[in-house]
């Protein structure tokens, strides 16, 4: 089943596009990654797909329905950032009362452990929290809920990196006995990586890249060695990222669109060739040049 619907969504806040022309499908059960550069256009797809604001052109389906102040999609929606507004007014138990009488699969026994185990107190209010709590709590609310599409965008702003560990456990967790389908937005792929089913890369606010996590690992290859076999060998080759290194060195990150034989060759020729960890791909490929910051100082 399609979650998400997404074709050719475009997003204008005064002249400046957030979104520009997206088009990508999303199935249930599955935990997809969105990965980008703060600026990308991260948040405001994640808005449109919650039905908090409407695109400025295109169309979006979630759950077969327009998503913009649609009832049904807010009842099976939960949208974790860290710019929520909770009510100042009420306890944090109070706050879940209310969650648990809105989202129909909420979970009190899941909530109230989690609550403990991060040592909230139940009468106190929700502004009197510090940031990385007011972060592990909205991460216990999208936990709890058990909506069937959760989107989590940058959840583990403030918290330091043992509650960061912990929150990506219980959600593995939960997640294997309870599936549904979870979006993280994150620009940090290194934290999450071990999670993902699926990654949606986007760049200046288009589809940059859609693939199986997998995959991904295997979309790109390093390549090293003496500068003039180094050239000769990538030649008409998709270059993402290329640097010297020393005085006849250089290293590349290219497509990995090569036979099992032309590997060889390049080892033969006396380059060496290594993999590309997520996280590093990511950086090389949202980068603006293909030498990233080096392209500032090669130009002075």
């Amino acid at each position: 089943m399609t979650v998400i619907d997404c074709k050719e969504i475009t997003k204008l806040y005064g002249k400046t596009k957030a979104l520009n022309n997206l088009s990508f499908k999303l199935e249930e059960n599955k935990i997809t990654g969105l990965i980008g550069r703060n600026g990308s256009g991260k948040t405001t797809l994640l808005k449109i797909i919650a039905g908090l604001i409407k695109e400025t052109s295109g169309s979006i389906e979630v759950f077969s329905e327009k998503p913009f102040n649609n009832l049904t999609v807010s009842a099976n929606v939960i949208f974790i950032h860290d710019q929520m507004n909770l009510p100042t007014a009420l306890s944090l138990k109070g706050i879940f009362e209310a969650a648990a009488s809105f989202y129909e699969n909420w979970d009190s026994g899941l909530a109230n452990r989690l609550f403990d185990y991060f040592s909230f107190n139940p009468f106190q209010h929700y502004d009197g929290l510090s940031k990385g709590m007011k972060s592990t709590f909205h991460t216990i609310l999208g936990l709890s809920a058990r909506c069937s599409l959760t989107l989590f965008d940058e959840p583990t702003t403030g918290m330091d990196a043992a509650v960061r560990k912990d929150f990506y456990r219980a959600l593995l967790k939960d997640y294997i006995v309870h599936p549904r389908s979870i979006i993280i937005s994150s620009h940090h792929l290194n934290e999450i990586e071990d999670l993902l089913e699926d990654i949606l890369l986007i760049k200046n606010g288009k589809e940059h890249l859609h693939l199986p996590a997998a995959d991904f690992k295997e979309w790109a290859i390093g390549i090293q060695g003496k500068t003039a076999i180094f050239n000769e060998w990538t030649k008409d080759r998709e270059i993402i990222h290329t640097k010297s290194i020393g005085r006849d060195q250089s290293y590349a990150v290219v497509r990995n669109n090569f036979s099992e034989e032309e590997l060889q060759n390049a080892h033969a020729a006396g380059l060496d060739v290594s993999s590309v960890t997520g996280s590093d791909l990511c950086v090389y490929l949202t980068s603006k040049t293909e030498g990233g910051i080096d392209d500032v100082f090669n130009q002075g």
